[in-house]
């Protein structure tokens, strides 16, 4: 055999694989833009189902704000999303991150208004047991929603905890370390948010409006 006729094939399977690389750089650089788009509409119903989108009319998606919060979040920065109505504040919304759930890490969408109450809190993942601490789940159960309209003077700051530690929060027998994760995230959420307030609400220029 000589060397053209190795050659070919290699040089066919070459321009082949050239081809198909070119292709899917296509394909991306088409899709790129869709999926994107279509992760922002998913991210603004998530944001949407705590802040209906007739409370506020600036863009919830872009008026953000990343933050080094350790006690929220100790791997990463934390990402506020702000809520204004006129430039007005009326929410913040926080990815909070709940370190010492059962299984690891659970991650929170925590929402709360200007005035320092919650205005709801989503799992937004997890690795909890399956069938007994998946009650978290929005989904799956109305549990989440009790901490609604719950702040840090109502009720009392030493009432942040389950029912068994003798707080006010409800929670599921066998399952006990995680809502106890849980309810502490969102309890370091909102005095952080309390004692942040020109942090939270400052507008792009750095001002509090």
């Amino acid at each position: 055999m000589n060397i053209k006729s190795m050659l070919r094939p290699a040089l066919i399977l070459a321009a082949f694989a050239a081809g198909a690389a070119i292709l899917l750089a296509l394909v991306y650089h088409n899709a790129a833009p869709i999926l994107a788009q279509h992760q922002q509409e998913a991210l603004l119903a998530q944001l949407n189902s705590l802040i209906p989108a007739n409370r506020y009319n600036n863009d919830l998606t872009t008026d953000t704000l990343d933050v080094t919060a350790p006690t929220l979040d100790a791997k990463k920065p934390v990402r506020i999303f702000r809520a204004r109505l006129d430039n007005k504040p009326i929410a913040s919304l926080l990815l909070v991150t709940a370190p010492n759930g059962y299984s690891g890490d659970i991650h929170l969408l925590v929402a709360i208004w200007a005035n320092g109450s919650v205005a709801g809190v989503r799992v937004l993942s997890h690795k909890e047991t399956p069938g007994l601490g998946d009650y978290i789940e929005d989904k799956r159960s109305p549990w989440v929603h009790q901490f609604e309209g719950k702040s840090l003077k109502e009720p009392a700051p030493e009432r942040w905890k389950v029912k068994k530690d003798g707080g006010m929060f409800t929670y599921n027998t066998g399952a006990t370390i995680t809502p106890r994760a849980i309810v502490g995230a969102i309890t370091r959420t909102l005095r952080w948010v309390s004692e942040h307030q020109d942090i939270v609400y400052q507008n792009k220029t750095g001002a509090r409006p």
